[in-house]
């Protein structure tokens, strides 16, 4: 029989990886020891090496996310997976769910929400702010959900949300609380069990370092509580947290076969987990913050104004105000073009308003800092000569 499709002549070509400078909302570079691990040869998915590294992991998770949680482990998805899997694992058709908004994952977490059968209501911050507790307490009080969603650090506006008290306050109301931490961990304090937080995700990618496409997720005993006494099977196969679970030995069961796991992605992981482990999360976090306030007073001298309020910024990810008159779009082209480093635009409800910095893992550094700053600065000036822009950065 004959092949009429042919192979592409593109295949035939060499493959083209540049090397560029990430200081978007993510991903960002990768450590040299995380793309090392990588290029270890594939172990098989029930291989008892591969189970040992799956075990390392899930340490790693309990002290990067302060818990103890049984139900620790990691989903082969990217961040989005997290918010997928809290959800579906923890609502059911006509289920109330409030999701705190401060940016646009406010309103994909809505989506999702809605997709499973829940009865979605939002309370809304003020632009570029926070939710106070007495927000979320009047929220909790006229809508009476069953869960609540956070996000501790939206990275479409650099708002940080502030977490703690409000675990508590939900189990008051008989409602757990779901936190997407996909763009602060590690840029922000955390402490899951200590703040009652009930399900809780972030991102490889982001401060970590590591690759996308495999997300660590914790649940607690309430959310697992809650899990048992479903009236229905979790819609998804793929995020049921009883069988992922036991994939990763978490209930004491025996290890079963749930899907094939990326055993270089569980390298690229459990290494980039060991870096933030070895520098410990209170120097993680303070190196971080510090590489953040730079970045704001570099900005400020140049008379670019910052999105977020001053009480609720999120140091991983700084959004600044596009000046009248600035193609934003223009300014990203530039930098890439001219210096291979990323700049990136808004997204959701802060596209075309505002450009977002990234300071994550391994670009949270003075030099990083310095040379992000000189080459926005640049690239403004290039697009919009005109655009005043105070002495250098």
């Amino acid at each position: 029989m004959e092949y009429k499709i042919t192979a592409p002549a593109v295949l035939r070509e060499p493959l083209v990886t540049p090397n560029k400078l990430l200081m978007g909302p993510g991903p960002s570079n990768a450590p040299q020891r995380v793309l090392d691990a990588m290029s270890r040869p594939i172990l098989g998915h029930l291989h008892p090496e591969t189970l040992k590294i799956m075990d390392d992991i899930k340490e790693g998770v309990r002290y990067l996310f302060q818990t103890n949680n049984v139900a620790t482990f990691c989903l082969s998805a990217s961040g989005h997976g997290g918010m997928e899997a809290t959800l579906c694992n923890l609502l059911e058709d006509g289920d109330v769910i409030l999701i705190g908004h401060t940016g646009h994952w406010g309103d994909r977490s809505a989506d999702m929400a809605a997709r499973y059968g829940a009865d979605v209501q939002i309370v809304k911050s003020k632009v570029g702010q926070s939710l106070s507790l007495e927000e979320i307490r009047a929220a909790l009080v006229l809508h009476k959900p069953s869960v609540l969603f956070l996000t501790q650090g939206d990275s479409s506006t650099g708002v940080l949300q502030p977490l703690e008290g409000v675990g508590a306050l939900c189990h008051q109301h008989n409602c757990l609380l779901i936190v997407d931490t996909v763009a602060s961990l590690g840029g922000a304090p955390m402490f899951m069990d200590r703040w009652e937080i009930d399900a809780m995700y972030t991102g490889s990618q982001k401060v970590l370092g590591a690759p996308p496409g495999i997300t660590p997720v914790s649940f607690s005993h309430r959310a697992v509580e809650r899990y048992k006494r479903r009236n229905s099977k979790v819609k998804v196969y793929y995020w049921d947290m009883s069988l992922v679970g036991d994939y990763w030995g978490c209930f004491g069961r025996p290890r079963i076969y749930h899907h094939t796991i990326s055993s270089t992605l569980l390298y690229g992981l459990r290494e980039a987990i060991a870096m933030a482990c070895e520098e410990g999360l209170p120097a993680l976090i303070a190196r971080h913050q510090d590489c953040a306030k730079r970045l704001y007073r570099g900005l400020q001298d140049g008379g670019f104004e910052l999105y977020a309020d001053p009480k609720d910024r999120l140091s991983t990810v700084t959004t600044i105000k596009v000046p009248q008159g600035v193609d934003w779009l223009k300014v990203a082209q530039y930098a890439m073009k001219t210096y291979l480093v990323e700049i990136s635009g808004g997204l959701g409800p802060t596209a075309g308003q505002v450009f977002r910095i990234g300071l994550m893992g391994q670009n949270a550094t003075t030099e990083r800092v310095d040379r992000v700053l000189q080459v926005f600065q640049e690239a403004v000036a290039a697009v919009k000569p005109d655009v005043q822009v105070k002495g250098k950065m």
